[in-house]
């Protein structure tokens, strides 16, 4: 088959190919972009096409087939479309609000709360600090899982406490000022 009626052929097909395109994708500039990689596939491998067979089920076929395909690498990807539009910006206001947390406590300062804990309280806390799990913290102790657990509550709670007490709370006013 030549390339001339090879060309005439598709183009015969091509409306055809447009609708199924259109059936698989459920859009239309999919559709289209499916009806170009169809077309340069076919073009591409017309050699591989024996003639007198269907032209139409063949090209139909290469269509299904990079569809199927181009669904099966999207699926791998996990590619995420985010349509919405971003027309929508936080508005801050006049005043900006400074997050003073982690320059108001110091390494320093939490170490001397950790280190005015009581030992039954402090030891667990460390070692689950230094990334011991509960049951080894229990067995290294020598003391119930269930204590550990507790001991360790104990220790968050109270340093929590302690913490809260150098740094008593300040009013939305005094932070804006």
């Amino acid at each position: 088959m030549s390339h001339i009626e090879f060309t005439q052929g598709f183009n015969q097909f091509q409306t055809v190919l447009y609708a199924f395109a259109f059936r698989l994708t459920k859009n239309e500039e999919d559709a289209r972009d499916l009806l170009q990689e169809t077309a340069y596939k076919a073009f591409k491998y017309k050699d591989m096409y024996q003639p007198k067979t269907n032209l139409r089920a063949w090209l139909m076929t290469i269509m299904r087939n990079t569809f199927i395909n181009n669904y099966r690498q999207r699926k791998r990807r996990q590619v995420l479309h985010d349509a919405t539009n971003n027309d929508y910006l936080l508005d801050s206001g006049a005043h900006t609000v400074r997050n003073s947390g982690e320059s108001n406590v110091t390494t320093e300062e939490i170490q001397g709360v950790i280190d005015a804990l009581e030992d039954w309280l402090k030891v667990p806390f460390l070692l689950y600090l230094q990334g011991y799990k509960y049951d080894e913290i229990a067995t290294t102790m020598q003391i119930p899982l269930g204590t550990v657990k507790s001991r360790i509550f104990f220790a968050r709670k109270r340093l929590q406490e302690d913490i809260a007490a150098l740094y008593p709370q300040t009013t939305l006013e005094e932070v804006l000022d």
